[in-house]
């Protein structure tokens, strides 16, 4: 017989999303019934959450808008609000867990109101401005690192470190040796800017490696992510170069591309940066500078503070520096060896298990455990 409903609640974007995906798959195995509250965007939805009983509400963001607009977001959320009460009232839930952004407002509030149990996860080494406003109501707080950034300490005491989950396939990286490459071994190359591609990486990254020496570009592969309208341009100037050369505008095979890779460029997104960890791969993560409340900076921080990575901001991110940088990696790869078991030792695989673990927890009416494995 499958136990009591546990109803989710989430934004578009996928650092919202991949948590969730990871946390209804692993409740689902467990026999909980799951459903799903979202706005418009859970229409994209695939996978486990595309299979749930979904309910839509309105919600709108707030940030970054004029005078008018907001209004209307803060409209639009005070109808989600009420419209997430009747449902909360209709569906009963053990417990309601939101993963942030402004779609998970009105049903974590409503939540809250109705006296239900909660639990919200936050990605990010900065808590997100819903979260923010969530937290000091919230049952459960479940972050992704020792330390969050405007949590407050009255919330922490609260909160459960359990990592930020990651796609199972990725996650069994962790159980494989990093291995370097043999002097006449390829060196491989990943570098990805997130779903969307990084417009800089398709002109920085090709501009830095003509700028290695002839055979360093004859030992190189590189896999590059870069935005579709780069795509021809820049196979075009690797072809020149006699570089093997990946190119395309979207990866739908990481796992395997991270699996062979000795050296990662990315963002510092929170999935990005919690699957290289959990990978044990060496990166130079360059953040999205105009993230809101720079958190790609801070995730970053806490995995190149560790030894896991360098961080290079992107004003910082000249040819000139990037190949060096690459120069050197290529050339003394034990370094690589010392940051890739750095990276390993602040990861968490189970992140997902752990994550199932509080939120089933708090569904039965138990205490959480307050300890957890920091990054």
């Amino acid at each position: 017989m499958a136990r009591k409903l546990i109803l989710l609640a989430t934004g578009g974007t996928g650092g919202h999303v991949f948590p969730a995906q990871a946390l209804a798959e692993a409740l689902g195995r467990r026999g909980w019934q799951l459903a799903l509250i979202t706005d418009d965007r859970g229409e994209r939805y695939s996978g486990v959450l595309g299979a749930l009983e979904t309910h839509r509400i309105s919600a709108a963001g707030v940030s970054g808008k004029g005078a008018l607009a907001r209004v209307k977001a803060l409209v639009k959320l005070g109808l989600g609000y009420f419209q997430a009460r009747r449902l909360i009232r209709q569906l009963d839930p053990a417990v309601v867990v939101g993963f942030g952004g402004y779609p998970s407002v009105p049903t974590m509030l409503a939540a809250s109101s109705l006296k239900r149990r909660t639990v919200i996860h936050e990605q990010n080494a900065v808590l997100g401005r819903a979260n923010r406003l969530l937290a000091p109501r919230m049952g459960s707080i479940a972050i992704s690192f020792d330390h969050v950034a405007m949590l407050k300490p009255a919330d922490m005491a609260r909160a459960v470190v359990t990592g930020n989950p990651i796609r199972p396939d990725i996650a069994v990286l962790a159980g494989e040796e990093y291995v370097l490459p043999g002097p006449m071994e390829r060196f491989r190359l990943l570098c990805v800017g997130g779903s969307q591609g990084a417009q800089i990486f398709g002109e920085v990254v090709p501009a830095a490696i003509a700028a290695l020496t002839e055979a360093q570009r004859a030992r190189l592969a590189i896999a590059l992510q870069v935005k579709p309208d780069q795509v021809e341009p820049v196979k075009a100037r690797f072809a020149s170069m006699g570089v093997e050369a990946d190119v395309r505008a979207f990866f739908d095979d990481i796992p395997a591309l991270l699996r062979g890779a000795h050296l990662v460029i990315a963002r510092a997104g929170a999935s990005t940066t919690a699957e290289l960890a959990a990978a044990g791969r060496p990166s130079i993560l360059v953040p999205y500078p105009h993230a809101i409340d720079d958190h790609q900076s801070a995730n970053a921080a806490r995995l190149c503070d560790a030894g896991g990575g360098w961080m290079i901001p992107q004003p910082d991110l000249s040819v000139p520096v990037l190949a060096r940088r690459l120069g050197q990696l290529m050339d003394a790869t034990g370094q690589l060896a010392r940051v890739a078991a750095a990276a390993r030792h602040v990861g968490i695989p189970q992140a997902g298990r752990n994550l199932a673990d509080l939120v089933e927890a708090v569904a039965e009416g138990r205490t959480p455990e307050r300890e957890g494995e920091a990054p």
